[in-house]
Order: structure tokens, then sequence, then C-alpha cells
């Protein structure tokens, strides 16, 4: 199994664990046995950036396509990765995903809003039915991000430091969007 140094956990095992049964590249891995996380975060990671960075283009660029497009290429994406996260992370983690993405609604918008911003934009400048696509891509990269920060921090089986990742993870992302706003 891979194996590495991080943050004192030398030679601790840095693997996920099945939360129902997965084949990755022919290999049936069944619910609850390990696997190695860079099968997962680099792959998903790369797409879902693709995907999101493609969706927030066309729903704020000025020559985008009709809505109905965006619905289709935004939705489609997002049902195959909810599908995917399913699978990969289990039930309950997807469930509070959306819960929490729910409940911080005026944050996500707020970050999108500051996002926008560095294109000389703003949130309220479009309808609300083009934030959507945009912020279900945005629940669902951080979703990614801190599952991975999570797991590669050996934080799954550890409350306290799962709870300390998240919060880095999200003071990371809004300082390093905050420290790019234009004057």
């Amino acid at each position: 199994m891979y194996r590495f140094d991080l943050n004192g956990r030398a030679g601790k095992n840095l693997d996920m664990k099945a939360r129902t049964n997965i084949t990755i590249n022919g290999k049936v891995y069944r619910k609850g046995s390990s696997f190695p996380w860079y099968f997962i975060y680099p792959f998903f990671g790369f797409h879902m950036l693709a995907f999101g960075l493609s969706g927030f283009y066309m729903a704020y660029s000025g020559d985008g396509p009709e809505l109905g497009f965006l619905y289709m290429h935004g939705g489609f994406a997002i049902l195959v990765y909810t599908i995917f996260y399913l699978a990969i992370f289990g039930f309950d983690e997807v469930r509070w995903m959306f819960i929490n993405a729910a409940l911080g609604w005026f944050g996500i918008y707020a970050q999108i809003d500051l996002i926008l911003s560095l294109f000389g934009k703003q949130a309220d400048d479009f309808p609300p039915s083009v934030h959507v696509i945009p912020f279900l891509d945005y629940v669902l990269e951080t979703f990614l991000l801190y599952q991975m920060v999570i797991d590669v921090s050996g934080a799954r089986e550890n409350p306290r430091r799962k709870k300390n990742g998240g919060v880095v993870l999200r003071r990371s992302l809004v300082g390093g969007l905050w420290r790019d706003l234009p004057d």
C-alpha cells in the first residue's frame, strides 16, 4: 500500500475505505476494504474542475449558451458525479453535503459573487436560474476537496482532526480569493 510521511504520520496507511462495493480499473473493492486515495481524488478533481469551470464560464459569460443547454450540460455532470459520490463516500456524507449546502446558501452565493468580482461582475447581474449549475458545481468541488483533506490527513477516523481539516480548507479557499480581490 502507498505510504508516506505527512505531519508525523510516518508509516500509517493513507488508504480510503470503500463505503460500497466499487470497481476501479477492473478490480472489485468490497465494502469496508481499502484502496489508495490517489485512485479517486486526482481523477475526480480534474474532471470536476473542468466541468465546473465550463459551467461557470457558460453561465456567466456574455456570449454563453441558452439556459436549457447550461442545465443539460451541467445537470448531466452533476447527476453523474452525485452517483459516483454516493458510491465512493456513501449516502450519509452526500446527504450532509446537500444539507450543509442548503444551510450555507448565502455563504456560497457570497463566494460566487466574490469570484465574479475578479471578472468585474456581480452575482446580482444574473437571474437566480443562472446560479443553479455554478452553485451545485461549487458544492461538489468543495466537497471533493474536503473529503481529500480528510483522507490524506488521516482525519476520517479522528473527529478533532476532521473538524480542523475542514476549517483549514475553508479558510484557505476564502483567504486565497480575498487576497486576489481587485482594489
